[in-house]
């Protein structure tokens, strides 16, 4: 079985959009711009990493990039038996199990980033990560500093981050090392996440939750506060709440999804760091990372080789191994770029037509095996506009 994981804050980079520009997904950048009011294109596109890393540009930056990558996905489907994600990607999970609205998920992610960055600029904090030491000897050295220091996430085997006042992080550092750690590293970030420390970014994101209809996900999502598998809408807003002053259990929640059956963990978003903790955490698993549209072709191969089982997680828009079909964005009149495209090889992003005034263009590279819509025909949304044949 297959689980799309959503990586957090720390995933961001500049230019994490680039690949994705010409894609039809891009299309929620621009809705999620209308619903911030904000420049997101030049965020996702040309922001630096001084802007970049700012927790209220980060978080939002990064769940964009997560659910632009998602919805490429669906048009061609792909789906998962199970969604988790790591902090803020738990709000991208959310979204892709059908348990928030994007509209809804947007504000509530612009909220959250806003609210920790102005709790983690009214009260100093930091974080570092504990390198080849096992958990309890790590929550020990937190226990044996008389400060403000806590475990704040269980990466993986030997990975775990402490977080808290700058003199208790350092001061839990050195108890770590004098015990066996092999390393302490100090993060870049500018708060203690996942601590005490977060008590009044919790109290006003819980304002915002409470204004959200949370729906049942069409899926299980695995919960960073417990590690398990939730299914009832009902759960989320005091999971959600609990969550910025909890540790994130990542690798109490991968140990939980190998045990359920699930062999196939795939990255969905930005960067890859999730699938350096599964290497350390599920050894025997297939760990894929789909952040460009090109490596959405690795996953197509993969999902095609397996059995019976896991092809149930396909729908409609995957034929087979080498074929995909592009279909409409929007409901309107269909116009053909050319009709006489039929043979050639076209590359993502690829120009093939409009419905009414939307492009509609290629969310992948392949021969153009022939257009299923004429000029001037009425689509509806997603309709099956053109078959495409890879060209591997």
């Amino acid at each position: 079985m297959i689980v799309f994981t959503y990586p957090g804050q720390g995933s961001q980079k500049t230019g994490m959009g680039e690949e994705w520009v010409d894609h039809p997904s891009w299309e929620l950048v621009a809705e999620a711009a209308d619903l911030t009011g904000r420049d997101l294109s030049a965020l996702l596109l040309k922001a630096e990493d001084e802007e970049l890393t700012q927790t209220r540009n980060a978080q939002l930056s990064t769940f964009l990039v997560s659910m632009v990558v998602f919805d490429a996905l669906q048009r061609i489907g792909v789906d998962a038996a199970a969604h988790a994600g790591h902090s803020l990607g738990e709000y991208s999970a959310l979204t892709a199990s059908g348990c928030l609205d994007f509209e809804d998920a947007v504000l509530l992610v612009s909220e959250r980033g806003e609210a920790m960055q102005i709790c983690a600029e009214a009260q100093e904090g930091t974080m570092a990560a504990i390198l080849g030491l096992d958990d309890d000897l790590v929550e020990s050295a937190c226990h044996r500093v008389d400060d403000d220091v806590w475990v704040a996430n269980f990466n993986a085997p030997g990975q775990v981050v402490i977080a808290g006042s700058p003199s208790g992080v350092e001061a839990a550092s050195e108890v770590a090392k004098d015990i066996g750690a092999k390393r302490a590293m100090r993060l870049p970030v500018s708060g203690a996440f996942h601590t005490p420390f977060m008590e009044p970014a919790r109290d006003r994101l819980r304002k915002a939750i409470d204004r959200i209809d949370f729906r049942a996900p069409d899926r299980p999502v695995y919960a960073n506060v417990d590690a398990l598998g939730h299914e009832a809408g009902d759960d989320w807003p005091a999971l959600l709440s609990s969550q910025l002053t909890s540790p994130v259990r990542w690798r109490q929640i991968l140990h939980q999804l190998e045990g359920s059956g699930f062999t196939t963990f795939v990255e969905v978003g930005p960067g890859a760091v999730l699938t350096g903790m599964a290497k350390r955490t599920v050894k025997e698993s297939t760990l894929l990372t789909i952040n460009s549209p090109t490596d959405i072709d690795s996953l197509l191969e993969h999902v095609s080789g397996q059995q019976a089982s896991a092809a149930e997680a396909l729908e409609g828009e995957h034929l087979f191994a080498t074929e995909r079909l592009v279909v409409s964005p929007c409901a309107g009149i269909f116009t053909p770029s050319n009709d006489d495209l039929s043979g050639q090889s076209i590359h993502t992003g690829f120009l093939l037509g409009h419905v009414n005034d939307t492009e509609v263009r290629s969310p992948f590279s392949g021969e153009l095996q022939g257009f299923l819509a004429v000029d001037g025909e009425r689509v509806t949304s997603s309709q099956p506009i053109a078959w495409l044949r890879t060209t591997k």
